[in-house]
């Protein structure tokens, strides 16, 4: 395997890690929510459940046949992913998998060489890694939605997900810091 291949095959496994973390987010973010807060939105606002539909149809859309069709499916219905809906935590949960899973089965499938393919999303053609980074960066705006919304539900109950306020200096202090970072979020 050459530099090239290399440097591809990381890139991928970057992005790939990436798309993980912030996975990992929300499903710590759910995990602190009652059902009820799951489909709960203040008006005119956004649910964690709409959100999730959101993300779920995005992903779905754009990485199911990635490299032969265009990411815009004309079965997806953007409109409908916002409609307010209760949903159980179960369904939510479902919906939320199912669109990981489009994504994570299109990254395995990539080779080294696809990088610079190109796909299209919405008629505009993309190499495969500017479409990876859209993608990781529209994903993890909708996230970090969802984590504001849990973390406003529970108030002072909130678990962080990340460093504490207040705990930087004793999180810098314990441990070996490259262990941290994979393990931490």
């Amino acid at each position: 395997m050459g530099k090239t291949d290399e440097r591809a095959r990381e890139l991928i496994d970057s992005i790939t890690a990436e798309y993980r973390r912030y996975k990992k987010l929300g499903d710590g973010a759910f995990a602190q929510l009652s059902d009820e807060e799951l489909s709960r939105a203040a008006p005119d606002d956004n649910s964690v459940a709409m959100i999730v539909w959101h993300i779920a149809g995005n992903l779905k859309s754009r990485f199911t046949d990635f490299q032969t069709t265009d990411g815009e499916k004309s079965w997806r219905n953007r409109d409908e992913e916002f409609a307010g809906r209760t949903v159980s935590r179960e369904v939510l949960l479902e919906k939320w998998e199912d669109g990981w899973r489009s994504l994570f089965t299109a990254l395995d499938a990539l080779a080294d060489d696809n990088l610079n393919d190109v796909v299209t999303i919405r008629e505009q053609p993309l190499a495969i890694h500017q479409a990876l980074h859209r993608s990781l960066a529209h994903t993890s705006y909708h996230i970090g939605q969802i984590v504001y919304v849990a973390k406003a539900f529970r108030g002072s109950a909130w678990h962080s997900l990340s460093i504490p306020r207040g705990a930087s200096a004793s999180f810098m202090r314990a441990g070996d810091p490259m262990q941290r970072s994979a393990t931490r979020t």
